[in-house]
């Protein structure tokens, strides 16, 4: 459901409002008592809606632990091969990682609305504080700019990763 996978969209639209390193026109979203900021993008936006309610719909089921998930963002730069093997001559290097653990909270009664919707307003302002602090203070391992395409650094978000996945630097969230 849309609702539920609202908080943790408009968590990944601070991401990349953050990394994203082309010509954009910023949004600012109001979500519970914060205003957060977003991206005017059509494909991005596609994109996290997709991932967010994905994730929801997969804590909703039985198949794994209910109720919780996680969501991975990766940029990469791409680096061109030295050897050409077979197909294209360029590798995807992950620069950074942003690793999100989401719970999903099912309020039974009025009172607990109000409660979860307490805990989620703090967690939100938490995480929105914390992506700031991050990204103001990681910037040297940003690789340095050197396409003219409209999004210099591929990205992907990724739903619940299979744990023998690893990758580059990780930024833990939560």
């Amino acid at each position: 459901s849309r609702n539920s996978a609202d908080p943790l969209a408009a968590i990944l639209h601070t991401i990349f409002f953050h990394r994203y390193f082309s010509s954009i026109a910023p949004l600012t979203r109001d979500l519970l008592d914060l205003t957060l900021p977003a991206i005017d993008d059509v494909d991005l936006e596609t994109l996290i809606d997709q991932k967010t309610i994905q994730l929801v719909r997969a804590m909703q089921s039985t198949h794994q632990q209910r109720g919780r998930g996680q969501i991975v963002v990766q940029f990469s730069e791409k680096k061109r091969r030295k050897a050409y093997f077979f197909g294209k001559g360029e590798d995807e290097v992950c620069w950074e990682q942003w690793t999100l653990d989401v719970t999903l909270a099912t309020p039974r009664t009025e009172t607990d609305v109000i409660k979860v919707r307490r805990a989620m307003e703090k967690s939100l302002h938490k995480a929105a504080l914390k992506i700031v602090n991050i990204v103001n203070r990681e910037k040297d391992h940003i690789p340095p700019i050197t396409t003219t395409d409209a999004n210099p650094f591929p990205y992907a978000v990724i739903v619940n990763p299979k744990p023998n996945d690893s990758w580059g630097p990780r930024m833990g969230l939560f």
